[in-house]
């Protein structure tokens, strides 16, 4: 599950690492409210405005309505709701988002922690994932950090540092100092670097995260190490263990499909082919999608419902799937251990007559229990269904169907 900035940097500000200050909104008349507060809080008399939606290169991106920016930094409280204004509610295109953008339903008004001597503040990259090949967390860093931070690590991967956690030990203070000295800190700004380390893995692990990446770090003209910026992806599997942060996602960010899968209890991913697939089991659903492949096909999606593919499941399977303008065809590949396959072709009878016309072909295989009723089923439903017994058969059913 992803975050905005402001959300996970109010998870670092939580575990003790310090963060450019700010205060989201999402109505102009709220900006110089926000930027009075902030004025009293830390001194700012500049302020940044930054779009909040999950893509990077805000500050590169445009706004398609205003052409302006999605990180604007506005020279005083006067010009702090003119500049919320250019931003909110229009459609930021950056190089991460389609070209239609996302819409910026909030900003976040923040303080301009470069003040008052740009010319003195260091910008650092770091980030803190798993590293799957040794099963090892791994905190990334560099002293190049910014918005370009992509260059970096093509053009000059020396420049990328890498420290490997134990996950028994966790993140020691040799590690920490390792780190602040590898980005050249001495002093105060050293002292700081390795509290700002320790804090952000403390923040990483507590709350389960996938990732925490923090571009830029910065070192301010007063030496403080602060996070200007926030990525942060929670695992979903860990979110029941957080109830308080499963509550911060923006469904509005998110596919719509995705959404009404995930909320039917269905694990889906879009692609971008012509083949639906519905499928129970994570590695049948891949065997599936390479017999597609092999066909001349390309899977339009990967789905998967699990262990008990009822016709109420099933027809919101279909439904998710038929959304897809590209699909030309369903191929439902479904092995019965726990669940009867005799059941699973009832449900997709049923489902297929609630539903009403479906406009393309659907091959199903189902294999399993009680295999051959299922195949009496679908064979003698009368509708555009048709099964298959081998894997092989299923994948010439498919060149056949939608060639």
């Amino acid at each position: 599950m992803n975050l905005h900035e402001y959300q996970g940097k109010s998870i670092l500000k939580s575990y003790g690492v310090a963060i450019q200050e700010g205060i989201v909104v999402d109505n102009p008349s709220d900006a110089l409210k926000a930027a009075d507060d902030l004025n009293k809080q830390t001194g700012t008399e500049w302020f940044v405005v930054k779009a909040q939606i999950h893509a990077g290169g805000r500050g590169k991106g445009t706004i398609i309505e205003t052409g302006s920016h999605g990180v604007v930094i506005a020279k005083g409280k006067d010009h702090v709701e003119q500049t919320v204004n250019g931003i909110l509610g229009g459609h930021l295109v950056t190089a991460q988002t389609s070209k239609d953008g996302k819409k910026v339903n909030k900003v976040l008004i923040a303080e301009d922690a470069y003040a008052p001597d740009f010319d003195k503040t260091s910008e650092f990259y770091m980030s803190v994932l798993l590293n799957r090949e040794t099963s090892r967390n791994i905190i990334m860093y560099s002293t190049e950090g910014g918005m370009n931070i992509e260059e970096v690590a093509e053009e000059t991967p020396h420049l990328i540092h890498k420290e490997e956690v134990d996950p028994k030990v966790g993140i020691t203070p040799f590690q920490c100092r390792k780190i602040a000295f590898n980005l050249g800190l001495s002093g105060k700004s050293f002292k700081e670097m390795v509290k700002f380390v320790k804090c952000l893995y403390a923040a990483y692990e507590g709350c389960d995260a996938s990732l925490f990446e923090i571009n830029p770090v910065l070192r301010t003209c007063d030496d403080r190490i602060i996070a200007v910026d926030s990525k942060v992806t929670l695992d979903n599997n860990a979110l029941f263990r957080h109830k308080d942060y499963a509550d911060l996602r923006d469904f509005s960010e998110e596919d719509p499909m995705d959404v009404e899968a995930d909320k039917a209890g269905l694990n889906y991913v879009n692609l971008d082919g012509n083949v639906g697939c519905m499928v129970n089991g994570a590695g049948l659903a891949m065997a599936t999608m390479d017999i597609i492949k092999q066909s001349g096909g390309d899977p339009a999606n990967f789905l998967d419902v699990g262990g008990t593919a009822d016709a109420d499941r099933v027809e919101k399977a279909f439904n998710i799937i038929l959304k897809d303008t590209n699909v030309k065809g369903i191929l439902v590949n479904i092995f019965g251990g726990i669940v009867r396959c005799d059941r699973v072709a009832n449900g997709i009878v049923q489902a297929y007559k609630s539903i009403g016309n479906i406009p393309v072909p659907i091959i199903v295989r189902l294999q399993g229990t009680n295999a051959e009723e299922a195949k009496s089923i679908i064979d003698n439903s009368g509708l555009n269904v048709h099964s298959a017994i081998t894997l092989r058969e299923a994948a010439d059913k498919v060149k056949e169907l939608i060639s």
